[in-house]
């Protein structure tokens, strides 16, 4: 089995990793299209985009850190077991 081109992180922190590349994904995504939907597609949308992205991305990561286990949670009782 060929190794991986990069060393990977230990397992224990899949717990921050998943949120913090979820957040980066969603935020990208949703601030996108809220500041398109604010401005068009303009010059101003190129320089405006990237603080809209890293503003919401600053409140999406923590938030999602507090939230997800909840949302584990509830998933649980709402989707039966494997098997």
């Amino acid at each position: 089995m060929p190794r991986p081109a990069f060393r990977r992180l230990p397992a224990r922190y899949a717990g921050v990793v998943m949120p913090f590349i979820l957040s980066v994904m969603m935020t990208f995504v949703v601030s996108a299209i809220s500041t398109v939907k604010a401005l068009g597609f303009t010059a101003e949308f190129l320089w405006t985009w990237p603080s809209s992205w890293a503003v919401s991305w600053l409140v999406a990561f923590p938030t999602l850190l507090l939230v997800l286990p909840l949302v584990r949670r509830l998933v649980a009782i709402l989707v039966a077991p494997p098997g």
